[in-house]
């Protein structure tokens, strides 16, 4: 009969009834000892470069949640009240507030992270932060982030809101892709709608309007640009062109600068972009150079 016991079973079922019982046991004696225990400090840990918000506002938003905390019994003390309260600032993307058993709470404050800086049609001036949420800007620190202006209808409502428009959308895509990118990162500048509702990013080096169109086909799009970038343009000059567009995937139309004869500098063009309507005017050599180079390196991805 003895045989037939599955004392593994039986010795399992123990343990679990040995390690509930203790778990209740340590439960019931934190919760006496929480009763006992005040608060003796708080430590507030914000990580990060940017300083949207200081510890000061947090020690304000603390002290008009639940005054001052230290002296009080932890038992009394609302922490995820705190929490809530700490995440409705703009700047907060999230917080994680507990207390230990030596009654020292702590906070750990995420700030959120901005990508763009978007000014709209209507001088409206805010951020987009890394999760495509829009953010106000601070008049106490300011974000090293790409700028977005021109024909941009996105309103901002002074709150932390979810993008609406397709533009807008596209242009925080374009963001992130500029800000994961070494050397995009590095090139441009900033970022401009034009009348046609087209996006142009605007280059550090160099006077070329760079013609991107929408988001779709991003990544297609920015490898053809840097490929025309790494061996066209230092072939034929950096100022040759004044317009470089690739909204059209897979290639790349380009517009001429004007080269007075006499002295071979460019001549700035003085017509209204309007009324010239961005005459463009494709350079056969260059675009059978950056054809044979797109050839080449699908061919070499091919072999790989």
């Amino acid at each position: 009969m003895l045989k037939r016991i599955n004392w593994r079973s039986v010795f399992k079922c123990f343990a679990w009834i040995v390690c509930l019982a203790g778990t209740v046991v340590l439960m019931s004696f934190i919760s006496v000892k929480k009763k006992t225990v005040v608060c003796t400090n708080v430590k507030i840990l914000i990580p990060g470069a940017d300083n949207f918000i200081e510890r000061e506002e947090v020690d304000a938003i603390l002290r008009q949640s639940q005054g001052n905390l230290v002296g009080q019994q932890l038992e009394s003390i609302n922490l995820q009240r705190i929490e809530k309260n700490i995440i409705a600032n703009p700047y907060i993307a999230y917080a994680t507030v507990y207390a230990d058993m030596n009654g020292v709470i702590q906070i750990r404050v995420k700030q959120r992270e901005p990508v763009l800086r978007m000014i709209n049609a209507n001088g409206q001036d805010y951020y987009i932060d890394s999760n495509g949420l829009k953010m106000p800007v601070s008049p106490n620190f300011t974000a090293n982030v790409l700028a977005a202006n021109g024909n941009i209808m996105e309103h901002f409502s002074g709150r932390v809101d979810t993008l609406i428009t397709r533009l807008a959308k596209d242009l925080y895509k374009v963001a992130l892709y500029v800000k994961k990118d070494t050397f995009f990162n590095a090139q441009i500048e900033q970022l401009y709608v034009n009348d046609k509702k087209d996006i142009e990013l605007i280059p550090r080096v160099g006077n070329q309007r760079i013609v991107l169109g929408g988001a779709d086909s991003l990544e297609t799009k920015m490898k053809n640009l840097l490929i025309f970038y790494k061996k066209a343009l230092p072939k034929v000059g950096w100022n040759t062109y004044k317009t470089i567009n690739v909204k059209y995937v897979n290639q790349i139309v380009c517009e001429k600068n004007k080269i007075d004869s006499l002295t071979g500098k460019v001549i700035k063009d003085r017509v209204a972009d309007t009324a010239k309507q961005y005459r463009q005017v494709i350079d056969s050599m260059v675009r059978d150079q950056i054809e044979t180079d797109l050839k080449n390196e699908t061919n070499t991805r091919n072999n790989n």
